[in-house]
């Protein structure tokens, strides 16, 4: 009887585990819902009070009316690139730093790494002015340059790679050297496959940061053809404002390339967490 009791007991705590995370994750998921929702109503309907949750009819041309309103094609574009070169950029550097922090030994490696580490405590605010006039002397003002270069590496990126290495075998990297192996082929022939999980997070870390920032790519550019896709729902924030059913479609659009990009590659991601943890 007592084992059953332990059973009940047990079931009983998982249950209730179970549905305290549905409730946050209906919370969190909540506005979510209201934007996609939104986005789908008229603009009566929007700017009903007490708002509905459900439109009436969904109106789909709202997608093409927004889509038509800005330029979001170039937005998008922009988007993409600053994206995709960060993101390949954080990819490269956090392999090589992972790896050299993590497998190597040389003088002052421990010290070298906790100072590089100390840099995620300094808050971005910090070390914005300094970072636009460095970016202003390069001549980088309004450029692709400036959103790509002061984010092509960042310390937790580094962090989840040599965590990740440090927790690889050494004999792995013994056994390539009896067969001749050297550093740069045993990291693109074994430790970097190895790896791909940890580089898969911090990718994804890298692409949503870029995607989703718009702070520093407001302040370094001026251009209508350089505006990523964050600067350009702002803008359309003001000129849009009293059509909110179109900025919400306007803003599920930009969210929907980071939604499949994570449920694409969620398993690598979660894998990647905690390999970091581990290490």
């Amino acid at each position: 009887m007592v084992p059953q009791k332990r059973l009940v007991a047990r079931g009983a705590r998982s249950a209730v585990a179970h549905l305290a995370l549905a409730l946050c994750g209906a919370l969190v998921a909540f506005p979510f819902l209201w934007m996609a929702l939104t986005s789908l109503k008229s603009q009566q309907e929007a700017f009903a009070y007490p708002p509905a949750l459900l439109p009436a009819a969904p109106h789909w041309e709202n997608y093409r009316l927004a889509w038509e309103a800005a330029p979001f094609a170039r937005y998008f574009a922009n988007s993409a690139l600053v994206a995709g070169s960060v993101t390949a950029s954080v990819v490269v550097t956090s392999l090589f730093g992972g790896y050299a922090f993590g497998q190597l030994e040389f003088p002052g490696k421990h010290f070298l790494f906790m100072l590089y580490l100390a840099t995620m405590m300094i808050p971005f605010e910090v070390v914005l002015i300094p970072n636009f006039l460095l970016i202003n002397q390069l001549g980088w003002y309004d450029k692709y340059q400036a959103m790509i270069v002061p984010w092509g590496a960042n310390a937790l990126s580094v962090f989840l790679l040599t965590q990740h290495f440090r927790s690889m075998p050494r004999e792995y990297r013994e056994a390539a050297q009896v067969d001749g192996c050297g550093h740069w082929q045993f990291l693109t022939s074994v430790a970097a496959p190895l790896a791909r999980p940890a580089l898969s997070t911090a990718g994804l870390f890298a692409f949503l940061g870029s995607w989703n920032w718009l702070l520093w790519p407001l302040l370094v550019t001026k251009s209508e053809t350089l505006r990523p896709v964050e600067v350009g729902l702002q803008v359309f924030l003001l000129e849009e404002g009293l059509r909110p059913h179109l900025l919400m479609a306007a803003s599920t659009m930009a969210m929907l390339p980071i939604l499949v990009l994570f449920f694409t590659a969620q398993r690598t991601f979660v894998e990647g967490v905690a390999a970091g943890i581990k290490g």
